[in-house]
């Protein structure tokens, strides 16, 4: 396949030339582009040039990709990468890969990059279908793919997981005649997970480490953090407890392997996007609990917390506090209308402490959750947006 150059949108994409691997070994260093592609770490001159000479080269002759330098059309300024990764002509398919230079984010490159390559590829090569693909986690290729028009549909297991990183992986493709029409302006692409949407701002808050929170009862400050292999013992001791057993779903009887597959599956949540789930640490930083809040996947608005204290802890004020400051979290940081609490009816712990926090009973739903494989009747409350005015 002979090489080709495409002009659009104030970018010029070309095949890779042997003068870009200064610039690409520079670019190479930033630790999102380690962290998220397959780059090798660490990343030496002598990869950078072996790309730009040899593998990029040899796909374009191949037929197999084709890989273009991202640059701009003025000052010939390297601004990122883009390209096909793999075609694939039995099923006239293809996958994309990008990154951009980290002197070059936040300025709708890439976006107007894939989309560029997009028609190319639907254009001049014929093809059907492009697939996206992506590490769980990686929340700003995600919000790329979505502004070029993917359609995320789910999650593969990843053929090539990135060495340290997740096995699980978002998937995303675009047809012809789906690529959005017009320019994407200079601060990110308008419409569905544009600058300011929900996608784009919850993308900022997951696609970072999950942070730690802080409230303060009585002058005690307290600490939600995530959780730490250092707490699967206070985990296990608080799901042992008979009241935790009584109120809640947790397994009976509570192993340590369930208390490492929580751990698992709050990091796991966070990379998502789905789930928030933190420790309640007290002031010398020991674990005295657990507050999670759970986005819902059919209303991007509403959300649910779940919360149990350790035994030793419970009295003294600290999950209402914990559970106010997460609510408020999830209201100012991810833009949530409604965050819903629910207890069994008769769990008036947790009643009381929904009400200390500011949430309002509304009333019960019969049947309403289920704990081992029975339905039980459940008090509903929430606190919303305005609550928190």
């Amino acid at each position: 396949m002979e090489p080709v150059e495409i002009i659009e949108g104030g970018m010029l994409l070309r095949p890779w030339l042997a003068a870009d691997a200064d610039d690409v070994h520079r670019a190479c260093q930033d630790p999102d582009i380690q962290r998220w592609t397959t780059v090798p770490r660490p990343y030496r001159p002598e990869h950078a040039h072996g790309f730009v000479t040899e593998i990029a080269p040899r796909a374009w002759a191949d037929g197999t990709g084709a890989p273009f330098a991202v640059c701009d059309a003025a000052t010939g300024e390297l601004l990122g990468s883009c390209g096909l990764v793999s075609i694939d002509r039995a099923l006239d398919s293809a996958e994309i890969g990008y990154w951009t230079a980290p002197w070059a984010r936040g300025r709708g490159v890439t976006v107007r990059a894939v989309r560029a390559v997009a028609r190319w590829a639907f254009g001049a090569l014929a093809l059907r279908r492009l697939v996206w693909q992506a590490e769980v986690g990686n929340h700003f290729s995600r919000l790329v793919a979505l502004r070029a028009g993917f359609q995320v549909s789910g999650e593969l297991r990843l053929a090539h997981p990135v060495e340290g990183g997740r096995a699980e992986g978002w998937i995303g493709s675009l047809l012809p005649g789906e690529v959005p029409a017009g320019q994407v302006p200079a601060g990110g692409a308008p419409g569905p997970a544009g600058p300011g949407t929900l996608d784009a701002r919850r993308a900022a808050v997951f696609g970072r480490p999950q942070p730690v929170l802080f409230a303060t009862t009585g002058g005690t400050e307290l600490r939600l953090r995530p959780m730490e292999e250092r707490d699967l013992d206070g985990v296990v001791a608080t799901c042992r407890d008979a009241e935790t057993v009584r109120w809640t779903s947790v397994p009976h009887t509570y192993q340590r392997t369930d208390a490492e597959d929580y751990l698992g599956y709050g990091g796991l949540s966070w990379a998502r996007g789905s789930s928030a789930c933190f420790v309640l640490a007290d002031p010398d930083d020991a674990y005295a609990g657990t507050v999670d809040l759970r986005l819902s996947p059919t209303d991007p608005l509403l959300a649910e917390v779940g919360f149990m204290t350790a035994p030793h802890a419970r009295g003294r004020g600290w999950m209402p506090a914990a559970l106010g400051a997460l609510a408020a979290w999830g209201v100012t940081s991810l833009g949530l209308a409604r965050v819903e609490w629910k207890a069994h009816v008769g769990n008036t712990a947790s009643r009381r402490v929904a009400e200390k926090a500011g949430f309002t009973v509304e009333g019960t739903l019969r049947g309403g959750v289920s704990q081992r494989g029975n339905r039980i009747d459940a008090w509903v409350g929430a606190l919303l947006a305005e609550d928190l005015t």
